[in-house]
């Protein structure tokens, strides 16, 4: 929720997309140049609308009522983010990051688009996906969101973000699907990073207070996350303005199967490759004119043992995508569940050879 710096990448940083309320002593992207307004607004950010060819009034008037603005903690441990009831009995998808703050302190109020407030419960969080669900029990009826796909998503697009960046809540802005398939680490709890797997890439504007809300298609459905947003950095290193056009949400259809989980068994299992790999030298990719990973360890009996992998191979492929990142084991783990296979392409002393490895629950 504490609005967080990553180190520098290309002269970005990146913030989290939720606003803290009181933030005596925190460094980080803080987006400044707020409004004066103390009401609920609903705004289109300017310069973008004509990007897309979204009908954003109607997208407005259709989805705003499913997204709410979330309230977490209390006292100096406090913060504002948003979610969008994903099914009539109360149950709410956001970010890890948004309701972490009530984790400690306690307190968690949702405010719905009528002004409307519930008292909620944490049903569940995975803090390595950023994602989690809470519910209101106090409420039945409500207007869920419209779920859509992130599977047929395409660059150019136009998209829709509704949240409460900067605690205004019922905000909409607009944009286009900028690029897809980025893979994004963020801040995560106890100083470790969550990755954001497949995320889509917007140029809606996404700021502090967005997190956990709704991109949605020119259709209202809903496609993604928002869950972190780029800034630059100024010359004394702490980030400056508000978005630049670079925002980040996870796919709806990794959420949704998260979100699911979690309702049903209030948790979520993650899948077990029992590897851990390297990225090749450069005079090591020179030397032998292989790009790759280098497995550095294998766990006895694990999947990976199993299906024959060893100490020194070097993986060139994963799921039949070209080797270049840790990232993508961290992805499978995420995005996989036990008892899937994973098809490897490695070289062991020069030979190329394949592995199917059957994925195992995580302990």
């Amino acid at each position: 929720m504490t609005p967080a710096e990553r180190p520098r990448r290309r002269g970005l940083t990146l913030a989290l997309g939720a606003v803290v309320l009181i933030a005596a002593g925190v460094a980080g992207a803080i987006i400044g140049n707020s409004t004066n307004s103390s009401s609920s607004a609903t705004t289109t950010a300017a310069g973008e609308a004509s990007a897309s060819t979204c009908n954003v009034t109607s997208i407005a008037d259709q989805e705003l009522p499913s997204v709410v603005t979330i309230f977490a903690g209390s006292g100096t441990s406090s913060g504002v983010g948003s979610g969008e009831v994903i099914r009539s009995d109360g149950y709410i998808l956001t970010n890890n990051h948004v309701i972490l703050p009530a984790v400690a302190a306690g307190g968690l109020q949702v405010v719905f688009s009528d002004g409307s407030t519930a008292t909620a419960t944490i049903t569940g969080r995975d803090p390595l996906t950023d994602l989690a669900v809470i519910r209101v029990s106090d409420k039945s009826d409500l207007r869920t969101i419209s779920i859509g796909s992130s599977s047929n998503l395409r660059i150019g697009q136009g998209v829709v973000a509704l949240g409460a960046p900067l605690g205004l809540s019922s905000t909409v802005t607009s944009g286009i699907v900028s690029a897809l398939g980025r893979t994004v680490h963020v801040p995560g709890e106890a100083s470790q990073s969550a990755l954001l797997i497949d995320a889509v890439q917007t140029d809606a504007a996404i700021n502090p207070g967005n997190s956990g809300g709704a991109l949605v298609d020119c259709s209202g459905d809903l496609i993604g996350v928002p869950t972190a947003g780029a800034t630059v950095p100024s010359p004394s290193g702490q980030a400056s303005g508000g978005s630049i056009g670079l925002g980040f949400a996870i796919p709806v259809n990794l959420a949704t199967k998260v979100a699911d989980e979690i309702i049903s068994t209030g948790t979520v299992t993650h899948a077990f490759v029992g590897i851990q790999a390297e990225p090749l030298s450069a005079s090591a990719t020179g030397q032998s004119g292989t790009q790759g990973l280098r497995v550095a360890v294998v766990v006895p009996g694990g999947p990976a043992a199993t299906a024959g992998l060893q100490v020194g191979d070097i993986i060139t492929s994963i799921d039949g995508q070209a080797a270049t990142s840790t990232d993508q084991l961290m992805a499978v783990t995420l995005a996989k569940r036990a008892g899937d296979q994973v098809e490897i392409g490695y070289e062991r002393d020069g030979s190329p050879a394949k592995a199917t490895i059957t994925l195992a629950a995580r302990s």
